[in-house]
């Protein structure tokens, strides 16, 4: 029943690696101040973030943008919500679907650099060199590790090349992921490429949109819901891409339900055995599409398969791909997950 794609073969546990960033990348907030009368102060440069425990100053715009595959979008998503797509020199990130409309094509039309990639799915240490970048986006620390085969951020540096490792990326751990991370990411590319103003009017639009539907739902009683990826292995049961924790529990919750599996493990994913499945009333369904064209007829097929559930007597599912991860649209899925759990609300 698992189509085990090749990045998810190659890195262990790849969605474990989705939707991640680093949780002390906060910016410096000291660094602007001082000569705020200057054109460096007023342009935001010279601007300095901390990020896993680097630093990284960024004195003009980056204009040679590389972003690593890391089986997200949520940088390059990021990049393009903000306006400086036409910044990138090499994406190796696509899902192929968007709850946007018009994204799935931007990003499929963005160049990839002609790049061959390396045996874990992303650009080689020689190839990144070569493509001259002035900063690269890595979805985690993976993208940096030198066992890899790819370039560290050291010899990055060397080359001229700021490094950025996204929200909750450090540790490789996205369990403790919120909507928060999705705004720390878009505060910190906006201070990279001076539009933190762009920033800050996404961040203020989407925290309103999700604040209005919170307060539709509150009160409500919370569904217990299954998230999971469709049509994705990873682990040795047949379900092993059931969502236990991470940024898509603060969604559901935003969205008023709660996650059926949150205790099924410590990590963000649970690998579980049908019997399991089977024996867990399920009000709804949430599925999520990575790379899939056509999660929703893998939700319809589950629904078969446990005609038990309240959520198959019911018919209660909604398919997602790139609003339920790390990035600039997380209100989108809140809305559309709240709609399908409580339509009389709406």
């Amino acid at each position: 029943m698992s189509k085990k794609r090749p990045v998810a073969v190659a890195l262990a546990g790849a969605l474990c690696l989705v939707t991640t960033a680093c949780a002390d990348s906060s910016t410096d907030k000291g660094d602007d101040t001082g000569g705020k009368a200057s054109a460096a102060a007023k342009s935001g440069y010279p601007a300095t973030l901390q990020n896993c425990g680097v630093s990284e100053k960024f004195t003009k715009e980056p204009s040679r943008v590389v972003v690593m595959n890391g089986a997200s979008v949520a940088e390059v998503s990021t990049l393009l919500s903000l306006g400086v797509g036409d910044r990138i020199v090499a994406n190796q990130q696509s899902y192929g679907m968007s709850e946007v409309a018009g994204r799935a094509e931007a990003i499929k039309a963005l160049p990839t650099g002609n790049v061959k990639l390396n045996d874990a799915y992303d650009i080689p240490r020689e190839a990144m060199i070569g493509l001259r970048p002035d900063l690269v986006l890595s979805t985690t620390s993976y993208g940096f590790d030198e066992k890899n085969g790819f370039a560290t951020r050291g010899q990055l540096k060397q080359v001229g090349a700021g490094t950025y490792v996204s929200p909750q990326g450090c540790d490789q751990d996205t369990s403790k992921m919120t909507i928060a991370d999705s705004y720390t990411l878009l505060r910190d590319m906006g201070k990279i490429f001076d539009v933190s103003d762009r920033a800050e009017k996404l961040i203020g639009a989407s925290e309103k949109n999700i604040a209005d539907v919170s307060a539709k739902v509150k009160g409500e009683k919370q569904p217990k819901v299954m998230i999971l990826f469709s049509n994705m292995a990873m682990g040795g049961n047949d379900f092993s891409s059931v969502v236990a924790k991470g940024i898509y529990n603060d969604i559901l919750a935003k969205a008023g339900g709660s996650n059926a599996f949150a205790s099924a493990s410590k990590t963000s994913f649970a690998d579980l055995s049908k019997e399991k499945v089977a024996a867990t009333d399920v009000d709804a369904l949430v599925v999520i599409g990575y790379n899939d064209p056509n999660p929703a007829a893998y939700a319809k097929k589950l629904l078969k398969e446990f005609p038990q559930w309240p959520a198959a007597k019911n018919k209660k599912y909604v398919a997602l791909t790139d609003s339920m991860y790390l990035g600039p649209s997380n209100d989108l899925a809140v809305e559309k997950v709240a709609r399908m759990l409580h339509p009389d609300k709406f």
